[in-house]
């Protein structure tokens, strides 16, 4: 199991800003004399965020999504095939069957931008309704360490090393904090869907988004995170009042 790069010693807030993967295939599954969180507590933990679970829009159709765990793996392939520690390692980073949708994802970085709310996302006939109550669910995660992946998020966007993933939002006028993520697709691997998450200011959030684009060619490398600069550039120079 093998990384994308070549990163050298890693903590948390570097291997968010560089997508280590096995930095995170040792916390989830564990790795010689560290263990591992375990698919179970990883299932728990990406619920208690809403991954997998409605959101409570108040849109028709919405689907839940799949967090893959033993007993969805035998659902599907049978008893014969059973779990393995390369199935935990795939799923801790989001591989595998995990099934998530942007509203899911933006509403879990949202909660990790805003303190530990998980918020029930309102449709709003018109901006600028300062003041609304929005219900929310407390996730439980002290915010100490939300604090650790608010920095490592906003460490992918400002740090030098050539291996981190956002360097293409580090712009004057705005401070970004965020993340991207390559789901692999088909049969073969033959495609990806590119993903990036954040939010603004990173200092003191206030906007969160989530973006995907669906099945590029694998190994494209102009991916969701460089398709968001336009957008924060207009932001910048026409919407200034939803910058800071």
């Amino acid at each position: 199991f093998k990384d994308w790069a070549v990163h050298g010693w890693v903590d948390m807030r570097t291997a968010l800003a560089v997508s280590s993967d096995e930095y995170f295939y040792t916390i989830g599954g564990g790795y010689g004399g560290q263990r591992g969180l375990g698919i179970n507590r990883i299932d728990e933990y990406a619920r208690s965020f809403g991954l997998a679970t409605s959101t409570g829009i108040a849109l028709r159709g919405e689907v839940s999504g799949i967090i893959p765990t033993p007993a969805w793996k035998e659902s599907v392939f049978g008893a014969d095939d059973p779990w393995r520690i390369g199935d935990t390692y795939h799923t801790v980073i989001g591989q595998y069957g995990f099934q998530v949708t942007p509203i899911q994802a933006v509403r879990f970085i949202s909660a990790i931008a805003n303190g530990g709310k998980l918020l029930t996302p309102q449709l709003l006939s018109q901006a600028g309704k300062d003041g609304v109550a929005v219900p929310y669910i407390d996730v439980g995660i002290p915010d100490a360490d939300l604090q650790v992946v608010r920095e490592g998020m906003r460490l992918a966007v400002v740090s030098p090393r050539k291996d981190a993933t956002v360097k293409s939002l580090n712009i004057g006028g705005i401070h970004i904090a965020a993340k991207t993520g390559t789901a692999q697709t088909g049969a073969r691997n033959e495609s990806m869907n590119s993903w990036s998450v954040g939010f603004w200011p990173a200092e003191n959030p206030r906007y969160a988004y989530a973006t995907v684009l669906e099945k590029a060619p694998a190994g494209t490398l102009s991916g969701a995170a460089p398709a968001m600069l336009p957008f924060f550039q207009w932001l910048i120079a026409y919407k200034p009042e939803y910058v800071n």
